[in-house]
C-alpha cells in the first residue's frame, strides 16, 4: 500500500474504494488484520480523520469489524452483499434527505446544548475548523473534512457523549456533498457553493461563542433546512417526475 491518493472525490470515499477492492479480491482475508491507522495515513498520504472515516465506512458495510485498542479485522464475506445504492441515482438522493431530516432533529438541539456548555477551548476548536474550511475553500478543496470537524466539535461540546456517538456512527454521510455533488445542480462553482454553506456555519458559530442556545438552535436547524432544500433541488431537476420524500 504506497499509492498516495488523489483530490478527484473525497480521500476517504477513494480509501474505502481501494480498501474494499483489496477484500473483494482476497488480497485482504477474512480474519486478516487491516494495517494500522497510521500505516494507512502513511501509505495513502492521508489524514487521521480520513482513515477513521473509511474505517467507519466498511463497518457499516459489513466488511470489517473493529476492536478497541487491537484494530479492524476483515469479516467473512457474506452470499449477499450488503445493499448499497448507486451514488448519483434516485435512492441515494433520497437518503441524503433522510439523513438531513435526522440530523434537523438532532443536531439543532445540540446546538443549544453547546451555547449553554461549550468551554473556550471547544469554542476554539470550533473556530480553527471554520479557518480551515475557508482556507479548503480558497485551494478549491472540497472541504468535507472541515466541516465534518466543525459539526463534530458543536456535538462534543453538548457534554453529553451520545451526541458524540450517534455523530460518529454517521460518519461522512453526514455531509451532503461527500455522496452528491449538489453544488453543480444550482451555483456556478463550488467555491460559491462552499462559500455559502460557510457563512451559515459562522452564524451558528456566533450563536454558540454568544451563549445563546435559542439562536444557535434556529442557525443550526436554518443551516440543515437549507441544505435539504438544497439537495431536494437537485433531486428535482434530476428526477423531474418522481418526489424526493416519497
Amino acid at each position: 500500500m504506497t499509492a498516495p491518493l488523489q483530490r478527484r472525490e473525497t480521500l476517504s470515499t477513494q480509501l474505502v474504494r481501494e480498501l474494499s477492492r483489496r477484500i473483494g479480491r482476497g488480497e485482504l482475508k477474512p480474519g486478516d488484520k487491516l494495517p494500522s491507522e497510521q500505516d494507512l495515513i502513511t501509505a495513502f498520504k492521508v489524514s487521521r480523520t480520513v482513515v477513521r472515516e473509511a474505517l467507519s465506512s466498511l463497518k457499516a458495510d459489513g466488511l470489517v469489524s473493529t476492536q478497541q485498542g487491537v484494530g479492524a479485522f476483515v469479516l467473512q464475506r457474506h452470499a449477499t452483499p450488503p445493499f448499497r445504492v448507486d451514488p448519483v441515482g434516485f435512492h441515494m438522493l433520497k437518503e441524503v434527505i433522510g439523513v438531513l431530516e435526522l440530523r434537523i432533529g438532532v443536531e439543532a438541539e445540540a446546538a443549544a446544548l453547546a451555547a449553554e456548555r461549550r468551554t473556550d477551548e471547544q469554542l476554539a476548536r470550533m473556530r480553527a475548523a471554520l479557518d480551515r474550511m475557508t482556507k479548503a475553500i480558497e485551494e478549491e478543496d472540497d472541504a468535507v473534512e472541515p466541516d465534518l470537524d466543525f459539526h463534530r466539535c458543536v456535538a462534543e461540546a453538548t457534554g453529553n457523549r451520545h451526541f458524540t456517538q450517534l455523530f460518529n456512527s454517521l460518519g461522512t454521510t453526514l455531509i451532503p456533498r461527500a455522496r452528491v455533488e449538489t453544488f453543480k445542480f444550482y451555483a456556478v462553482d463550488r467555491g460559491a457553493y462552499l462559500r455559502l454553506v460557510n457563512r451559515e456555519h459562522e452564524n451558528i458559530f456566533d450563536a454558540i461563542k454568544h451563549q445563546n442556545p435559542d439562536a444557535a438552535r434556529t442557525a443550526m436547524r436554518q443551516h440543515l433546512a437549507n441544505s435539504r432544500e438544497r439537495i431536494r433541488q437537485a433531486h428535482a431537476k434530476r428526477y423531474p417526475n418522481e418526489a424526493a420524500d416519497d
